[in-house]
C-alpha cells in the first residue's frame, strides 16, 4: 500500500508489543527490532531484525532507522531480581538515550515510548490507603524503586531531547505510561480483596484502547504542551471508572477516546469480590 509511514518497533517480540503489532502491521511500513525473534511463548515473529540497541556503537544499528517517520520504542533489558537492580534498569536508560540520539540523528520526527505507571508508582499506596486522590502526569513523577526510575529517566531524558537545546532541534517525544494490559489481574485478587480490586481496574487497558492510543500518539500532527514543547506523558489505561490516573491531556492533545471500562469488562468478578468482602465485614 503507498503512502505508508515507516515506523520503526523495538522489542518486537515482547509481551507488550505484541498486543499492538496485528494493528501496526495493519497500518504501517513496520520494521521490527529486537534482541530475538521468538515470543515468550517460542512462537516466532516474522521478519525481525536482530539489533541490540544497548550497543553504544549505533552505526550497528543506524541503518534501521533511515528514512523512519516515527520509533515505537517497547525494547526492555529485564531484571531477573528487582532488589538488586540498578544495573540492568541503567541499560534500559542507557538504550532509551541510543534510541532518542539515533533517531535525532537520522532525522525521525518522533518517538514514542512504553514508559509505565511505575514511573510514579510511589503515589499508588497513598491513593490506596485514601490519603492521595489522583495521579495527574503533569505531577512530579516519583518512584521507590529501580524499575520506575528507570521509567522516570526515559520521561526526564525524553524531555531534553524535545527542548532541543542540547541537540540544537527537538526531536518530538510521547511517554506512554502504560497500566495493565492484562486480562487476568482482578482473578489475581484474593477474595474480597477490594484494594486489590480497585488497583487492577483502575490500571486496566485493553488491546484495542492501547493500540488506539499508540497509534494516535504516532499520527497527531501537533503534540505541543502549553510552552510549546513536542513533550506529552499519557496514562495508559481505558476509560475505567474506577481510573485513579488522569486521562484529560490524552484525550485533548491526541484524541484518544477509549472504547472499554473495567467496571464493565470484569462486572461479574467485581460483584464476587463485593460479595466475599460484605460477608467478611
Amino acid at each position: 500500500m503507498p503512502n505508508r509511514k515507516k515506523v520503526v518497533l523495538t522489542g518486537a517480540s515482547g509481551m507488550i508489543a505484541g498486543l499492538v503489532l496485528p494493528t501496526l502491521r495493519a497500518q504501517y511500513d513496520l520494521t521490527l527490532l529486537d534482541v530475538r525473534n521468538t515470543d515468550r511463548q517460542g512462537n516466532e515473529i516474522p521478519d525481525i531484525h536482530i539489533a541490540d540497541l544497548t550497543d553504544e556503537n549505533r552505526d550497528a544499528y543506524r541503518h534501521h532507522f533511515q528514512s523512519a517517520d516515527a520509533i515505537v520504542h517497547m525494547a526492555f533489558v529485564g531484571n531477573p531480581n528487582p532488589k538488586q537492580g540498578f544495573a540492568p534498569e541503567l541499560a534500559n536508560v542507557a538504550m532509551a538515550y541510543n534510541i532518542y540520539q539515533t533517531a535525532l540523528e537520522e532525522s525521525v520526527s518522533r518517538v514514542v515510548v512504553a514508559s509505565s505507571n511505575h514511573a510514579a508508582d510511589y503515589y499508588e499506596p497513598l491513593i490506596l490507603a485514601r490519603k492521595h486522590d489522583t495521579v495527574d502526569p503533569e505531577e512530579r513523577a516519583l518512584s521507590d524503586n529501580y524499575y520506575g526510575w528507570a521509567k522516570e529517566s526515559y520521561e526526564h531524558l525524553g524531555f531534553v531531547f524535545a527542548v532541543g537545546r542540547v541537540n540544537g532541534r527537538p526531536l518530538e517525544n510521547i511517554q506512554v505510561r502504560i497500566g495493565g494490559p492484562r486480562e487476568t489481574d482482578v482473578d489475581r485478587c484474593a477474595p474480597g480483596d477490594l484494594a486489590c480490586v480497585r488497583r487492577a481496574l483502575g490500571a486496566y487497558i485493553s488491546q484495542r484502547d492501547l493500540s488506539q492510543l499508540i497509534i494516535k500518539s504516532i499520527e497527531t500532527a501537533d503534540i505541543r504542551d502549553k510552552e510549546g514543547v513536542p513533550f506529552q506523558i499519557f496514562y495508559g489505561i481505558s476509560g475505567n471508572d474506577h481510573a485513579f490516573w488522569s486521562l484529560v491531556n490524552a484525550r485533548k492533545v491526541i484524541g484518544y477516546a477509549p472504547k472499554d471500562n473495567s467496571a464493565v469488562r470484569f462486572s461479574a468478578q467485581i460483584a464476587q469480590h463485593t460479595q466475599q468482602a460484605q460477608e467478611e465485614a
